[in-house]
């Protein structure tokens, strides 16, 4: 883990109401009639490993070093064992430095490049499958009581994509408790400002449960056994690859959760069924989102 002063570990959650995240935009409805509404910010994080420039992400803004830390993590640039001396932010600028103790050359990494499905930064590194594909994941159990009474919290806690939309979020949660919530324009983004935030307070992984709005593609399943997380959850559905790659590593796949339904297709021995389902609720029109009507 990273060899710094270790902050107190706060419950990181969505600031609708944070002026730099959205904007006021005016336009017409169908009607013809003018109307207001907030759209999400997109700006440019240019991000350096030491003295070496490694990619320019669209992001919200916030969290640039979570954001930082977690990409780096999540390519296999970072090593969890790296000791990080710094990582430096310049809200002027837009960039974000993260510095080592020992010197990093990625160029034969950078040249080494797959593309993927998802959104923003939609590419793995070098030999990131290759990492991924030798992983073993820790045992862990999913009762389907704490999967409806974790849903249940996400789809009512205030949110940018609840007040804007065009937005990804990703949950961190433990049993049926959700521990760092983060959204952004791509949900690679968010779930890499989880993937810093675990790093940087030296958060276990091994009994947590991550959630997210986005499909379940071959590179959330790889992000996911890189952070070394035994259960990845989506309210959308699934790629042919995420499934066969989570049953190669292990990793428990649940996605089309929403009230009281959801399909798993990988490591379905981690569910315990201890939930009457006579005692959940559907999921209310007021809170539905992203992929409800089909599984993007």
């Amino acid at each position: 883990m990273m060899k710094i002063d270790k902050a107190p570990v706060p419950l990181i959650v969505p600031n609708p109401d944070d002026p730099r995240l959205t904007q006021s935009v005016t336009g017409t409805d169908q009607t013809g009639a003018r109307v207001e509404i907030k759209v999400p910010m997109e700006r440019p994080l240019t991000l350096y490993l030491n003295a070496q420039e490694i990619v320019t992400m669209m992001t919200i803004g916030d969290y640039p070093e979570y954001l930082a830390l977690g990409y780096l993590l999540n390519q296999n640039m970072l090593k969890y064992n790296d000791v990080v001396t710094e990582v430096e932010y310049d809200d002027d600028l837009q960039v974000v430095v993260v510095r080592t103790e020992h010197h990093t050359n990625f160029e034969a990494k950078l040249k080494k490049r797959t593309q993927t499905s998802g959104c923003a930064q939609g590419t793995a590194f070098g030999d990131l499958l290759e990492a991924v594909e030798s992983a073993a994941l820790p045992k862990a159990e999913l009762r389907t009581s704490w999967l409806y009474q974790m849903t249940q919290t996400i789809n009512t806690m205030p949110s940018l994509y609840l007040e804007a939309g065009a937005i990804h979020g990703c949950v961190l949660c433990k049993e049926g408790t959700p521990l760092c919530y983060t959204e952004d324009v791509g949900r690679h983004n968010a779930v890499d400002k989880i993937a810093g935030w675990m790093y940087r307070h030296g958060v276990d992984p091994s009994d947590k449960i991550l959630y997210t709005t986005g499909r379940l593609t071959s590179e959330m399943v790889i992000k996911t056994v890189r952070m070394g997380i035994p259960i990845l959850v989506s309210r959308s559905g699934f790629t042919a690859w995420g499934v066969d790659l989570a049953r190669q590593v292990g990793l428990t796949l649940v996605g089309r959760t929403r009230g009281k339904r959801f399909i798993a297709l990988a490591g379905e021995e981690r569910i315990v069924y201890d939930q009457n389902l006579a005692y959940v609720e559907e999921e209310s029109a007021k809170h539905k989102r992203k992929g409800e009507g089909g599984d993007d």
